[in-house]
């Protein structure tokens, strides 16, 4: 009878420690798949020397702080992104009305709140916890964390936020209080990578949702190596302009 494989122990990280190498994250065989390390601090500096080497944390109340890189690695290329015929629809019209407003750091606090507290499909709680949402402000009081915002009639209906290292952006979380508010977002965000020259979001873990609208996995090796060569090159300034609608609102590719 054969037996599966030993599972590796799991790193224990202390503050400043750094990240072991990706490549010895837990495999499909292991319990948690994707899985490098535990432990660690929450501060910038961490942060940022994560995402910069395709880390990203990960866990929920009562679990040390968790570290994932995950193979395959979910991506959407802004190129590769399909608006549906109906929310294609629902922004012209909004739009035509002047009832929908893009804003982007306008709100953040709001935002990622808003994302700790939208219950998710299968989830049980949240893993924004306050922890994550104090870590994640001050990434984005340090310019690296952003949050786009998809306002209706004047209210704050949907939105999403997200990490940016040189040309490359970390999607986190979505919520929505309206229906399609945080597709909207979405399609904000690839208008502005489009615009930017903003090859790829990283959507961290795989899911029909965003396989529907172009996301697609592909091996770590190669998102590790995209990200290598993205965060060499300089940010983009987070602004939304509406002449940055045309990069999707009249691309052809729709479903």
């Amino acid at each position: 009878m054969s037996q599966s494989p030993p599972t590796r122990p799991l790193t224990w990280l202390e503050p400043g420690e750094p990240f072991p190498p990706v490549e010895t994250a837990w495999g499909p065989q292991d319990p948690a798949p994707g899985l490098l390390a535990a432990g660690g601090v929450l501060d910038v500096p961490t942060l940022v020397n994560a995402y910069s080497r395709g880390i990203f944390p990960w866990y929920s109340a009562g679990q040390p702080i968790l570290w994932w890189s995950t193979d395959p690695r979910m991506v959407l290329e802004p190129q590769s992104f399909r608006l549906h015929h109906s929310l294609r629809k629902s922004l012209k019209k909004l739009l035509r009305e002047g009832r929908l407003d893009i804003r982007f750091d306008h709100d953040f606090d709001r935002v990622i709140r808003a994302c700790a507290q939208s219950p998710r499909r299968g989830q049980d709680g949240t893993w924004i916890l306050p922890a994550m949402v104090q870590a994640y402000t001050k990434l984005h009081q340090a310019g690296i964390a952003h949050s786009v915002e998809t306002w209706i009639d004047g209210e704050l209906a949907g939105g999403l936020y997200a990490v940016n290292l040189g040309a490359m952006v970390f999607g986190e979380s979505m919520f929505a209080r309206r229906t399609d508010a945080s597709k909207m977002a979405l399609a904000a965000l690839v208008a502005f990578c489009r615009h930017n020259g903003l090859p790829l979001i990283d959507c961290q873990q795989e899911t029909s949702h965003l396989a529907s609208m172009g996301g697609r996995p592909i091996p770590r090796a190669e998102f590790q190596e995209h990200v290598r060569r993205a965060t060499r090159h300089a940010a983009p300034s987070w602004r939304f302009a509406p002449l940055y609608w045309r990069t999707v609102l009249e691309d052809g590719a729709t479903t």
